[in-house]
């Protein structure tokens, strides 16, 4: 966490003329209230360090309490104070979700007595108020005060259920083309049908032809998904020769230049669901971010009937700089629901998303800020890496960790340089707020939200880049946790491929045709690598035995090449899996995966499994979300 007196310990001389007019009117004000003068001069330091003013920085550092703080101001004003305002009694208007954001005025009306305005009044607004009050002394009756908390939590709950059906709707809406709320869109059904009948048609009528042209088309898709994990290995190799290798953990603690200007609003999304387990180690992590408490805004994302994971929360004093919303029941019930349900309310210039077991480095927040801030006005999408830090568990979880290291530190540090598209990751990526409004947010309806957000931003002319200090997390360690979890993303990244191949020549000219092709290697080439992964073994052991028995025929020689290729095509990705992993790797990390790396093919044949499930869930249940359970950090590695 920010140190809140960080910035009286640079400055323990300034005196009350150093500040501007304004900050010095504020404290004579508060002084007034009765707040103490050494909580008020703490409070003048940061809001001229932080671009905010005295009252936000008293109430972030929870130096006074909100709810006495505001019946203070109602008593100054002479009005009632109103703690809590009944949600049945505010009605769901147009411009109600403002109040979200910027809390300052709500009607709440009653059955038996005119309506009340509930105002929230800063302290610099006081003596304008009571002006008005002067002049008007009738408004007495018709006025109110109350915090912004309760404005928030009424606004919220009044307008719920038309929110959550705008939410699953938006993206459907507004751009249909975008949205997997169908999974086959037009003729993609049809055209699938004639597909899977012609090739069912030739392998009954030319079998051994058909079988060719299949080991042919699968073959070289997965010749190109090795050949671009191949050049993110050899791109590592090559910084390492040139001193320019991607940072490590260790190497990533050094915290970024800060900028000069003062920090704007950044908004946390944490969605989270059955996550009890996890409440206090989340909360934790959160707490020790480098960012002003006064400058950020955390939303803790819960379903309405997830009662434990509620309690919990409740359970631990929360500053001011966090909020409960809670999404009412409605399908589907996935994650990107969850986000996009709360992207009204979002106050922040900026906004990331963790999830429920992330233990954020405390310099992301500000290494993010710094890099939107260098980078070019299309970069709207920063991706930290993810790693994993219970390798030691299982053999599930150290190849899990091989795998992220590789992906993360690796082939997307890769992608960015060359300015291809990101499918990004379900957590630690951060936002320019504005443009997420403006591209849709979330797609409700898709399992793997993150990929197809990285997709859609860059056809439609953003790009994203990685940065580097990380966030920590566990893998699954047991078989069938581990399987849910991959069904789940296998069919996220099925629905992403249909999503974007609607109209395949569009998107080309929208992406770039070396980007579509990035693309194709990375969605199609990886979903069609795991489907075939046994087929690729099954015509490698057949091809085997052709050539012991075959000679040296045409067949023959067709036989070998296609024994290379396979050859090459299996022992090769998994060299490159284990290499590119392994080149990204701390010591410590590496000690932890161990000998575990040899059980590779292994892991290959599970992930097959995933897929093939996935397949079979994207046409008996596309929209069912296969939750990971996790339990608290024991022995981070």
């Amino acid at each position: 966490m920010a140190t809140a007196n960080g910035a009286e310990a640079r400055r323990p001389h300034v005196t009350a003329e150093h500040f501007a007019p304004a900050l010095k009117r504020e404290g004579r004000l508060l002084l007034q209230l009765g707040i103490g003068k050494p909580a008020i001069a703490r409070a003048m330091l940061q809001a001229e360090d932080h671009g905010t003013t005295v009252e936000e920085e008293l109430l972030a550092s929870r130096e006074i309490d909100e709810a006495i703080y505001f019946e203070a101001l109602a008593e100054k004003l002479g009005l009632d104070f109103m703690p809590w305002i009944d949600p049945a009694r505010v009605q769901d208007v147009v411009g109600l979700d403002t109040q979200l954001a910027q809390p300052e005025v709500l009607r709440v009306h009653h059955a038996t007595r005119p309506p009340v305005t509930v105002i929230v009044p800063s302290i610099a607004q006081l003596d304008a108020v009571a002006a008005l009050l002067a002049r008007r002394p009738s408004l007495r009756n018709t006025l109110a005060v109350s915090t912004p908390t309760a404005v928030r939590a009424a606004a919220w709950k009044a307008g719920s259920l038309r929110r959550v059906s705008a939410t699953t709707r938006a993206l459907f809406e507004a751009a249909p083309l975008h949205s997997a709320r169908i999974t086959f869109w037009g003729k993609q059904g049809f055209y699938t049908g004639i597909f899977v009948c012609a090739l069912m048609v030739a392998a009954l009528m030319l079998p051994f032809i058909s079988l060719l042209l299949l080991h042919i088309v699968l073959t070289l898709f997965y010749l190109a998904n090795f050949a671009v994990r191949l050049h993110a290995c050899g791109c590592v190799f090559m910084q390492g020769k040139t001193g320019t290798q991607a940072q490590t953990p260790a190497q990533s603690q050094a915290e970024p230049q800060r900028p000069a200007e003062p920090p704007p609003v950044y908004t946390v999304l944490v969605a989270l669901y059955r996550e009890r387990s996890v409440a206090a180690q989340l909360l934790a992590a959160l707490d020790r971010l480098d960012w002003p408490r006064s400058r950020l805004d955390i939303k803790l994302i819960c379903e309405e009937d997830d009662e434990e994971t509620i309690a919990a929360l409740r359970d631990v004093p929360l500053g001011p700089e966090y909020e409960i919303v809670l999404v009412p029941v409605h399908l589907p019930r996935t994650k990107p629901k969850a986000l996009s349900y709360a992207l009204p309310g979002v106050r922040g210039q900026f906004v990331t998303v963790y999830d429920a077991e992330d233990r954020p480095h405390p310099g992301q927040l500000r290494e993010a800020h710094a890099a939107f801030l260098a980078a070019p006005a299309n970069v709207i999408c920063l991706q930290a890496p993810l790693i994993i830090t219970n390798a030691r568990r299982s053999w599930l979880s150290a190849l899990f960790a091989l795998e992220y290291a590789g992906l993360f530190r690796g082939l997307l540090p890769m992608l960015s340089l060359t300015g291809m598209p990101l499918p990004l990751g379900g957590t630690s990526n951060h936002f320019r707020t504005a443009e997420l409004r403006e591209i849709g947010g979330w797609d409700p309806y898709n399992m793997t939200e993150d990929a197809d957000l990285g997709m859609r931003l860059h056809r439609l002319g953003y790009r994203s880049r990685v940065i580097y200090k990380p966030t920590f997390e566990e893998a699954p360690s047991t078989l069938s946790i581990w399987l849910g979890q991959r069904t789940r993303w296998f069919k996220g990244w099925l629905q992403t491929w249909l999503v974007l191949m609607r109209r395949p020549g569009r998107l080309g000219r929208e992406m770039g045709w070396p980007a579509f092709a990035v693309f194709q290697v990375l969605i199609a080439g990886m979903l069609l690598s795991a489907l075939s992964h046994p087929v690729i073994i099954g015509f490698l052991v057949y091809l085997a035995w052709v050539m012991i028995a075959g000679g040296t025929h045409v067949e023959g020689w067709l036989a070998f090449w296609l024994f290379v290729g396979d050859t090459l095509n299996i022992f090769g990705s998994y060299a490159v899996f284990v290499a590119l992993g392994f080149s990204r790797m701390g010591r410590g990390e590496k000690a932890a995966v161990g000998w575990r790396w040899i059980l590779v093919p292994g892991y290959w044949l599970i992930m097959s499994l995933a897929a093939w499930r996935a397949l079979l869930e994207l046409r008996t249940d596309p929209f069912s979300w296969n939750k990971t359970p996790h339990m608290p950090v024991e022995d981070a590695e």
